[in-house]
């Protein structure tokens, strides 16, 4: 079973969180951070991350934006259409 992130599945989406983690990632802070994937309106997506303390949704909406696409492909793996639509 692919588990990639098409954009076939960003379309069949609603806008919001799709997924979430908590762990420590050296390239990011090197302290536990909790991040979120989010997908837009139009079927555009981003992942934001904060520290774990804090909720989903804070993070949506005031976490700092991820901008390294090792760690965008490691958190949420995507085929290269999907991969396109992820809004830097």
């Amino acid at each position: 079973m692919d588990t990639k992130l098409t954009v076939e599945k960003l379309k069949a989406m609603k806008p919001g969180i799709f997924a979430t983690g908590i762990g420590t990632y050296p390239e990011i802070t090197g302290v536990e951070i909790r991040w979120v994937a989010v997908r837009g309106g139009c079927h555009d997506w981003t992942i934001y991350y904060l520290q774990s303390k804090y909720s989903a949704e804070y993070i949506r909406r005031h976490g700092d934006k991820m901008f390294t696409h090792l760690v965008i492909e490691r958190l949420v793996p995507s085929d290269p259409g999907a991969r396109v639509l992820y809004r830097y």
